[in-house]
């Protein structure tokens, strides 16, 4: 698969260096192909799992509530493109959601909906529409393909574009680490790129309308940003705030947003908070 995906890549960065992305219709530096990492994301996926303590769907009511969440945000993702006329965006999605039993406050979406959260995010989520806002904001690093650029910034800044499928080829474990990096499961091998402010934005952004139209409030976003940093305060930040910029100008900055995300809110009945 590292040969087939070193091929591409060098055709891919031979015709052009940036692709437009769907959702923004902004130009962004992608070099590796999508299809490829969706590849990569089903194997890298299923060996995290196979190391991890996933939590039982069946009889436990957290990962029952991810588990909905994540069928609810698809749906939103799904019924928006099709209403853009962008449900091709979209081929190579084949979304799961796992709950895994951690204390790290974290949350992740690799391609193709690749979603894992972990149990230590709950005390701070709390409720379903703030999960919801979690998750949701996490689907946007991957419909944004900030991943896919992160993955091509630290490429290209080791080893240069004329290299660069020469480096996937040859150091394998390398680019794995860097793609495990690039989409926040990374801590476990010493890597973790951190998202640009613009990109932390956007996803603030779509997240809050994926939010809304799984018909959970977005206002809970809001909540949840200021638990986040109440439990980052006086201490080395949870590893999901280390990715995610913590000052209260992201609150105002999400405020912001608000009104255009309530635009799609439409509230059907969740279960109760615990």
């Amino acid at each position: 698969m590292i040969q087939k995906l070193a091929t591409v890549l060098l055709l891919t960065a031979l015709i052009a260096a940036c692709s437009k992305n769907a959702l923004t219709g902004k130009k962004q530096l992608t070099l590796l192909p999508e299809a490829e990492l969706q590849n990569m994301a089903v194997a890298e996926y299923q060996s995290f799992l196979s190391k991890n303590k996933v939590v039982a769907v069946s009889g436990n009511r957290d990962a029952e509530m991810v588990r909905r969440v994540g069928q609810r945000i698809t749906k939103a993702v799904e019924d928006y493109y099709a209403e853009k006329g962008m449900s091709d965006k979209l081929t190579g999605f084949k979304w799961e959601y796992n709950l895994v039993d951690d204390k790290a406050v974290n949350a992740w979406c690799m391609p193709g909906g690749k979603i894992v959260v972990y149990t230590g995010i709950l005390p701070i989520t709390q409720n379903e529409a703030a999960l919801a806002a979690v998750m949701g904001h996490e689907v946007s690093h991957a419909l944004l393909q900030h991943g896919n650029q992160r993955m091509s910034q630290g490429l290209l800044a080791s080893v240069g574009q004329v290299a660069l499928a020469v480096a996937v080829a040859n150091k394998p474990q390398e680019t794995q680490n860097l793609f495990l990096g690039a989409y926040g499961a990374g801590a476990q091998v010493g890597i973790l790129l951190p998202f640009s402010r613009k990109h932390e934005l956007q996803a603030d952004q779509y997240g809050l309308i994926w939010t809304a139209m799984a018909g959970y409030n977005p206002q809970e976003a809001v909540g949840l940003w200021e638990r986040m940093e109440k439990a980052s305060a006086g201490q080395s930040p949870p590893e999901f705030m280390s990715t995610h910029p913590s000052e209260g100008r992201r609150i105002a900055e999400i405020e912001k947003f608000m009104p255009e995300a309530m635009k799609y809110y439409r509230p059907v009945n969740t279960p109760a908070k615990k």
